[in-house]
């Protein structure tokens, strides 16, 4: 296994340890006793995760360790690392006023990601192979997403995280709607015959 590999398998790791933190967090915080030791340590392993996502890809480029289980095991990596924080940051209130990321918004998230999951299958059984670039929407999908979790642990109380959490969705059905137009485009040209070469 290449050390790229391992990285990736160590920010697996952290992703429970990580909500077994958000987790104890918020249970100091309902017992008004709030522990911001435990915040910040949750906050750090949430960074630590996010970062090793760019040490495995740097490592991969620059020392040649490109490997079929990387280029599996590294976007389920980084899914798990994000679904697990929106989950848990959903399920576990961080403060007075249901200071949390709302369940609406996790389940959105997860139904997008579960509708894709079906979509890839299906332009693989239709198409017999999917070939797709990664677009703009589902970068600003991410980052979005990724904002109103910092939001929720950063507690920046200007605004409730409803705010940042109603810019995501938009980015989140967006990017869902062009995975699915690319999904169609796919099989439809996947039946369109090629034309045959000339003898």
């Amino acid at each position: 296994m290449t050390l790229a590999s391992k990285v990736t398998l160590g920010r697996i790791f952290l992703v429970p340890v990580f909500a077994s933190y958000v987790a104890r967090y918020s249970s100091s915080v309902r017992s008004d006793l709030p522990d911001e030791k435990l915040r910040w340590i949750a906050l750090s392993l949430f960074i630590l995760a996010s970062a090793s996502d760019g040490l495995d890809g740097w490592i991969a480029r620059h020392h040649n360790q490109r490997s079929k289980f990387g280029a599996f095991i590294d976007p389920l990596a980084d899914k798990f690392l994000l679904i697990t924080a929106i989950l848990s940051l959903s399920a576990f209130p961080w403060g007075d006023e249901n200071w949390r990321i709302p369940p609406w918004f996790a389940t959105l998230v997860i139904t997008r990601d579960i509708l894709i999951g079906i979509g890839i299958f299906w332009v693989k059984r239709k198409a017999r192979d999917v070939h797709y670039s990664p677009h703009w929407t589902g970068k600003v999908c991410t980052v979005t997403q990724m904002i109103a979790i910092g939001w929720v642990m950063l507690k920046f109380d200007v605004l409730p995280p409803l705010y940042p959490c109603i810019v995501a969705s938009l980015f989140t059905l967006w990017s869902a709607f062009n995975y699915y137009q690319e999904a169609v485009r796919q099989i439809r040209q996947s039946r369109t015959p090629h034309p045959q070469s000339p003898c």
